[in-house]
């Protein structure tokens, strides 16, 4: 059985969702031309690809030599909890897993809150604006882009003056990601690699000279304690921290607050709840930000490769063969989620796979859902109920956001239609 559904039509990058239910119809796991190997199509297929200890992460140098532009690439991924296999990876994950315990994450809950709120001000402006282009803002730019590149800053004890620059070098590598980079995207890709290691290298350098209480201290403090991260590991956990916390982070808010905005009836739901106080606003923000990651996941698509010959789903996966976990579709399977198409912001169970699954599942998913708790939940607090009069979709597959996702604030005795992909006001796509 083989996939019909092709990633690089911008009517399918554009909404998804369609294509795959038809393709999920067929079977669980489908062979695909296109991409030329195995894609999942429901979350049972998914789930399992990502647990099954016989598919494993294979990295593919693209160097030939010590002197190929390609190398500083090919080691930040070799040498990343992401790209790696046991032995290496149970090392990496317990290294790097020991410095995020150290009560890191929690201790910055208080900073999250008051980048959140600093941020709305500026938002909050532009929104009060009064005149012609007043009155509305784009809240990826404005919000969900800077606040976590920020809160990497603060982590890591960066100035947070450098965050554009963090951010740029973030994009550019993970352009590498989709189907099929394009020649400019390579050669970015790899001057940021470059770029960003020595960045790193030199921050690391300062907190072994001068000990701060951040994460990079505590990574570098587990560099130089005996068979602990290498300096290449070092820096490929720093790059991974940016590159995986940040797109997680914008694109699952950008894409939820769609989801949430093109239903005012949820919309009212949640603003009750966080406005009620009996003690419910905690539990409705959580509830929130599972179905905002689900029901149009920033992830779409987790690559594996056949270390022998794999039996799944009635489907043989050869040795070398590659299978990709469609994380999107996962997340839409009737055969676990209720009315899988519509956004119910208080779901409950929700058994979704945005942050993976197996022991590649996203170590920074605590960090992830508690910036996007508390930046939801500042913004639709001090704001109110928004209305989307613009969306901007980026033409990436792999890696699912917008662009822009320009708003207002919602006229008295207004509730316009949504669109057909579940956005309202007028759509964009490019």
């Amino acid at each position: 059985m083989s996939a019909s559904f092709d990633l690089t039509d911008p009517a399918f990058v554009a909404g998804p969702y369609p294509a795959l239910a038809q393709a999920r119809l067929k079977g669980p796991v489908q062979w695909h031309d296109g991409l030329g190997l195995w894609v999942t199509t429901t979350h049972a297929a998914a789930g399992g690809v990502l647990r099954d200890r016989r598919l494993g992460r294979i990295f593919r140098p693209r160097a030939t030599g010590e002197d190929d532009p390609w190398t500083v690439f090919d080691w930040l991924h070799a040498d990343s909890i992401l790209d790696s296999e046991p032995p290496k990876h149970t090392r990496l994950r317990r290294l790097v897993a020991g410095a995020f315990n150290r009560g890191h994450v929690e201790r910055l809950r208080p900073r999250v809150e008051q980048i959140a709120d600093d941020l709305l001000t500026g938002v909050e402006a532009a929104l009060d604006q009064p005149g012609e282009g007043g009155g509305r803002v784009d809240l990826i730019e404005a919000y969900a882009e800077p606040l976590p590149v920020l809160v990497i800053c603060e982590l890591l004890g960066a100035p947070a003056t450098d965050w554009k620059r963090l951010r740029d070098w973030s994009q550019a590598i993970v352009r590498m990601y989709e189907v099929a980079p394009t020649r400019p995207a390579q050669e970015e890709a790899k001057r940021a690699c470059a770029e960003f290691a020595a960045y790193v290298d030199e921050l690391a350098a300062e907190r072994a000279a001068h000990p701060g209480d951040d994460l990079l201290t505590s990574l570098v403090q587990e560099r130089d304690g005996g068979d602990r991260l290498s300096r290449r590991e070092l820096v490929a956990t720093v790059v991974l921290l940016l590159n995986a916390g940040h797109e997680a982070s914008v694109n699952g808010f950008g894409n939820g607050l769609g989801s949430l905005l093109a239903e005012p009836d949820q919309l009212a739901a949640v603003l009750g709840a966080l406005g009620d106080d009996d003690g419910d606003g905690d539990k409705a923000v959580a509830l929130l930000v599972e179905e905002m990651l689900r029901h149009d996941s920033p992830l779409h698509l987790f690559e594996r490769t056949a270390t022998r010959d794999v039996e799944l789903h009635g489907v043989t996966i050869r040795e070398g063969q590659k299978v990709a976990a469609l994380l999107g579709a996962a997340n839409r399977d009737p055969a676990v989620f209720d009315e899988p198409d519509r956004f119910r912001a208080d779901r409950d169970p929700n058994p979704h796979l945005a942050f993976g699954a197996g022991i590649h599942f996203c170590l920074g998913a605590p960090l992830a859902r508690m910036e996007l708790q508390v930046s939801v939940r500042a913004l639709l607090q001090r704001l109110g109920p928004l209305e989307v009069v613009q969306a901007v979709r980026r033409p990436t597959f792999v890696l699912r956001g917008y662009e822009s996702l320009v708003v207002r604030r919602v006229p008295a005795g207004s509730r316009r239609p949504t669109t057909p992909d579940g956005v309202r006001g007028r759509m964009t796509h490019e």
